[in-house]
């Protein structure tokens, strides 16, 4: 067998394909936009069981990904906590992406690489690039998230919605927060729900991918209504007056938003939600954003992870739903023994379906948690 793939987009959507298609043989050589490596201190992640699954097809350890919480709690107003027992092993985004990325030879791993266009020809398909440059395989995956340059070529009239609400995130060093406070957030997931709002959470791998107790990290998520059109090109103008699409980064939150976002938390969070966010040196916010497209499958050409879907954050199952897209494909391919027009046809039905279902229960989520406009905002 003698297939190629190019996939385009170096996160973690991308890895997982690319990992798991040279596990069954396949030549794969990936094209990230960036010309820098891919880093964010930017947060925590659910470790799924669709993750360790495709990890270890993929042949990567699985042993050290992450922190176990034994319960969670739930915060309430008059200072009394609802405890539920419930084990979740917690992760990061740095630690997925370089435990594959170290798994990806360096060769066929390509920054500074912006696709131009795509073009499907018989049984083969080209991407060119903006330095003139093309590359030509039996397989295309747009891998690159919610703006995939891919999917504006193919469904140029579908593009992430704003669903109405941010996320403030920031991490803290575990030894940087005061004991009491720490106590809390130690071994648990845990939550502050109030009217049109809510906050969570728990304790991630550390700096180095430290999982030795005082040198992990504290993750939280803080989720807030802005006005689309009034509100939220400020929140998303960062300190230099550089206007951002859907998210500001650590460090570049402007003095204003982040003093009204501190100003807000002191008003309305539970004490130890308050000393967590007052303990954060560089929070950072992200807009939550709603994406479903009706096709994922165009000839040798296919969409995966956010390229295709963006489930809002409450299902904890974004990261998820990648590493599930890759591994049917792969799997798709070996049971047609690498057929690739037969292989996408039975692959396409089931993840559609599953894109679709993942989208309507966050939208259903985000509905429980009474997220709207107008209401429990921050000011400034």
């Amino acid at each position: 067998m003698n297939k190629r793939a190019i996939v385009i987009g170096g996160s973690l959507a991308g890895l997982f394909s690319g990992t798991l298609l040279r596990s069954i043989g396949w030549q794969v050589d990936i094209y990230e936009r960036s010309a820098h490596d891919l880093d964010s201190r930017g947060g925590g992640v659910v470790l799924q069981t669709d993750v360790v699954v495709a990890l270890k097809k993929a042949g990567i350890a699985t042993d050290k990904l992450g922190v176990d919480a034994i319960e969670r709690y739930y915060l309430q107003k008059d200072g009394q906590i609802e405890k539920i027992a419930m084990r979740q092993t917690l992760t990061s985004w740095n630690i997925l992406y370089r435990s594959m990325r170290r798994h990806f030879p360096d060769e066929h791993y390509h920054q500074g690489k912006m696709l131009a266009h795509v073009q499907s020809e018989g049984t083969k398909v080209t991407a060119v690039f903006d330095d003139g440059s093309c590359e030509t395989g039996d397989l295309l995956i747009g891998a690159d998230g919610p703006t995939s340059t891919v999917r504006q070529q193919l469904l140029p009239t579908y593009e992430p919605q704003y669903a109405g609400y941010v996320a403030y995130r920031g991490l803290i060093d575990e030894v940087n927060l005061e004991p009491e406070a720490a106590k809390i957030f130690t071994e648990r997931f845990v939550f502050y729900d109030f009217p049109n709002s809510h906050i969570l959470a728990y304790v991630i791998p550390g700096e180095n991918e430290s999982l030795a107790s005082g040198k992990r990290r504290f993750n939280w998520v803080w989720y807030v209504n802005y006005d689309e059109q009034t509100e939220l090109p400020h929140i998303l103008t960062d300190k230099n007056g550089r206007q951002r699409a859907n998210s500001v980064p650590p460090g570049m939150i402007s003095a204003n938003v982040e003093q009204a976002m501190r100003g807000y938390a002191d008003l309305v969070l539970a004490a130890p939600f308050k000393t967590l966010i007052a303990a954060t040196k560089e929070p950072f916010v992200q807009s939550i954003l709603d994406l479903a497209v009706p096709q994922i499958v165009f000839d040798r050409i296919v969409l995966i992870g956010d390229a295709a879907f963006v489930p809002r954050p409450h299902t904890a199952a974004g990261t998820a739903k990648a590493a599930a897209n890759a591994t049917a494909l792969v799997e798709a391919l070996v049971d047609h023994s690498h057929n690739v027009p037969k292989a996408l046809r039975e692959w396409e039905i089931n993840q559609m379906s599953q894109g679709m279902q993942l989208c309507k229960r966050g939208r259903s989520l985000g509905n429980r948690s009474q997220f709207s406009y107008g209401k429990g905002r921050t000011e400034g």
